[in-house]
């Protein structure tokens, strides 16, 4: 049940869009291949270990936590057709 001025099912439509995107994003995350020996920002030796664990590596640790600590502030907000939007 909608309410308002949405119609009957628009809030699980928003939701489905929502999960997709993510899941989207998350699969567009997904590395493959071999992996570097060398880390492709710093130059810093990726270690065995990890080029071992994580298939398709090409970030050292410090490098990837930076990043993902860059993709984490950036997202979290879903502003597709929210009330705030359509009211302005």
């Amino acid at each position: 049940m909608a309410g308002g001025w949405t119609r009957d099912g628009a809030v699980q439509d928003q939701i489905d869009a929502s999960v997709e995107d993510a899941v989207k994003q998350a699969r567009s995350n997904i590395q493959f291949g071999a992996s570097a020996h060398f880390c492709e920002d710093c130059g810093a030796v990726i270690p065995d270990a990890r080029r071992e664990a994580v298939a398709g590596v090409r970030l050292c640790i410090a490098c990837q936590s930076v990043l993902e600590g860059q993709e984490a502030a950036v997202g979290g907000i879903n502003r597709r057709a929210s009330k705030d939007s359509q009211l302005r």
